[in-house]
């Protein structure tokens, strides 16, 4: 039996965790957006060593940020955390969208595929935006007492909604669990011996056609 102190204490985390999420969110959707700031302080090096270690920093800074993200969010697929706390009732659709990009990221050439590139960063916004307009509009409005804030929080915030709250943490977790089958199935076929002897006789095939 959970003592009060316990409880406290798990519901002080917890609300941690989704205020700081909104920073994580932030920092993610920046970085990704700095990519053509970075590529081109890259340009300004004149040792190619500089130019690579800055790079991968970069690279590395924003898909850790980006991992966090995800990472922190996996008190959205927990069903009694969401119905008993005061949360953003769209977190876990904003976990999966994170997911989604980090699938890309695996499964595509990430930044030298455009297209790739494009659709990651319609993921992202889409994610901050599921997750930062329930959480200001509706978690932080929780705290005016007013009429108008009371309407959002009834709508925004998950333990005043319970029924969608939950409905949308099963659906998280369908997403969720669906795209990681993919990315399994995915990281399987590369490895099995028939890819790989495909990828090596294409290989082997290229120089011949050059020459």
């Amino acid at each position: 039996m959970n003592s009060p102190a316990f409880g406290a204490a798990e519901q002080f985390i917890e609300g941690t965790i989704a205020a700081a999420l909104v920073a994580l969110w932030l920092l993610a959707v920046a970085l990704h957006l700095a990519r053509p700031y970075m590529l081109a302080l890259t340009r300004k090096f004149t040792l190619r060593l500089g130019a690579d270690l800055w790079w991968t920093i970069y690279v590395g800074m924003r898909d850790v940020f980006l991992l966090q993200v995800f990472l922190g969010s996996f008190i959205f697929f927990y069903p009694d955390v969401v119905g008993g706390n005061d949360l953003p009732i769209t977190g876990g659709l904003a976990a999966a969208c994170a997911f989604a990009v980090l699938l890309l990221k695996v499964m595509t050439r990430a930044d030298a595929d455009a297209r790739s590139f494009h659709l990651q960063t319609f993921l992202l916004a889409l994610g901050a935006t599921l997750y930062l307009v329930p959480y200001f509009l509706g978690v932080q409005m929780t705290t005016v007492g007013s009429s108008i804030s009371n309407q959002f929080a009834s709508v925004l915030v998950s333990s005043q909604n319970p029924t969608i709250a939950l409905a949308l943490v099963y659906v998280s977790q369908a997403l969720v669990g669906a795209m990681g089958l993919v990315v399994v199935i995915y990281n399987l076929r590369i490895a099995s011996p028939a890819s790989r002897g495909k990828a090596d006789a294409s290989a082997a095939s290229q120089p011949a056609a050059q020459s």
